[in-house]
């Protein structure tokens, strides 16, 4: 039987993880948890044997830190101080923030390798070689990306990226801080925004309100966090250009990037994915093992995200459902992801962001943040009628309207989730 082009693509990754397995017995993370190469080279190679290896979780990445990654002979201090590599953390989305390292300049590298994966991306990269990015997200993930205190632009400009805002809470950023963020904006002259929807979307709408257009924008790259249909309708109509979903976390790089065609395509250089525990639609949660990062490689990493994997007949694409936590249920027990509710507000204007969410008796309440217009009654309705017949509430779904909708303690935004 012939090969498929995915499995193709696939036996790369198989040969390139046996290359990699003695360095990962070298960390101590792994020294007693993955099978010698000796047991390997054996009879069984890493494809037949890979599925029985233990999952590594953020609590595993924590504990020890960095002694569970670093050799005996390395300190960290030390490769701090010869500025040979960068320690980060991730936000806190899910629990305690965890520390991520990696050697200087890694990030970047395996960034580009993903956005390629976009032709129309990659067409703007050869273009210009030295695009530059104004980015607009939440000022909690790290000193040195997403300023916590204020600071000046110039020490806000890394490189060929600009960090513009320095706001925890879009929704009450005072007139005249968004329009110094368009001003630094125009005057900087990016390809590209890159942005947390949410904070986005609030700049996206000054814009609008004020009749501002950046001529060197050709797209728009939203990450962070879940981008929503309510967000992509807005950002869209907003710029005028392509917007894009790019997919990963801190501790493990990129991860998908959507095409021209709106799939997500996994990256196979940069990391292998698994989704365990699939159900009847091959929604299951999403497992990841790096591929580039020797200093932190994560083997069989739980990332908390739910996934939905499609098989077509060139390709495999995946389909970003939101975090397994913000999952919910309803009354005949089947699962309800971030996405399942988004859809509900495909075609519904009048929304800028949302908070859905579900009370441990099944009952929901939605809270939204209005567009310009707010939401009409026919829109209301469609949207009540949609959601209702998802979730199958005991009782009437209550539905606010909010002027703002504040954030997680990570600075992040759930749309949906338990009460």
């Amino acid at each position: 039987m012939l090969a498929t082009p995915e499995l193709i693509r696939e036996a790369p990754q198989w040969s390139r993880m046996g290359e990699l397995l003695p360095r990962w017995r070298e960390v101590p993370l792994y020294r007693d948890r993955l099978p010698s190469p000796e047991t390997l080279s054996a009879g069984t190679c890493v494809r037949q044997s890979f599925a029985r290896w233990p999952f590594v979780t953020k609590r595993e990445l924590r504990k020890d830190f960095p002694r569970n990654f670093l050799p005996s002979d390395e300190a960290l201090e030390s490769l701090l101080a010869q500025e040979l590599v960068e320690l980060e953390h991730t936000s806190g989305t899910s629990e305690e923030r965890t520390p991520v390292l990696f050697r200087r300049g890694w990030w970047d590298k395996q960034e580009e390798c993903v956005l390629r994966l976009n032709g129309f991306i990659a067409r703007v990269l050869e273009e210009h070689p030295e695009a530059r990015r104004a980015t607009i997200t939440t000022p909690v993930c790290n000193g040195r990306s997403c300023p916590t205190v204020w600071r000046s632009q110039a020490q806000r400009t890394f490189g060929r990226t600009l960090f513009v805002n320095l706001a925890r809470i879009p929704f009450i950023l005072a007139d005249a801080e968004l329009a110094r963020m368009a001003v630094e904006i125009a005057d900087w002259s990016p390809q590209f925004l890159d942005v947390d929807p949410v904070h986005g979307v609030r700049f996206a709408l000054y814009c609008e309100e004020h009749g501002l257009r950046f001529p060197s924008l050709r797209f728009v790259l939203c990450s962070y966090e879940f981008v929503s249909v309510v967000h992509r309708r807005i950002l869209e109509r907003v710029f005028g250009v392509p917007v894009f979903n790019l997919y990963g976390s801190t501790e493990t790089g990129h991860l998908l990037m959507e095409d021209e065609r709106g799939n997500l395509k996994p990256s196979h250089e940069t990391a292998f994915l698994e989704v365990v525990e699939p159900d009847a639609r091959n929604l299951g949660e999403l497992v990841v093992t790096t591929l580039t990062n020797d200093l932190m490689p994560l083997v069989r990493y739980r990332i908390g995200d739910l996934v939905e994997r499609r098989e077509l007949p060139y390709a495999t694409t995946y389909l970003l459902h939101g975090r397994s936590r913000d999952a919910l249920r309803r009354r005949d027990g089947r699962l309800v992801t971030t996405w399942d509710v988004d859809q509900c507000f495909a075609g519904v204007a009048g929304v800028v962001h949302y908070q859905l969410r579900q009370w441990t008796d099944g009952d929901c309440s939605l809270r939204f943040v209005p567009d310009h217009a707010g939401l009409g009654t026919e829109a209301l309705n469609l949207l009540t009628a949609r959601l209702e017949a998802l979730l199958q509430p005991p009782g009437q779904l209550q539905i606010e309207a909010r002027a703002l909708l504040p954030p997680e303690y990570s600075g992040k935004f759930r749309l949906t989730g338990p009460a």
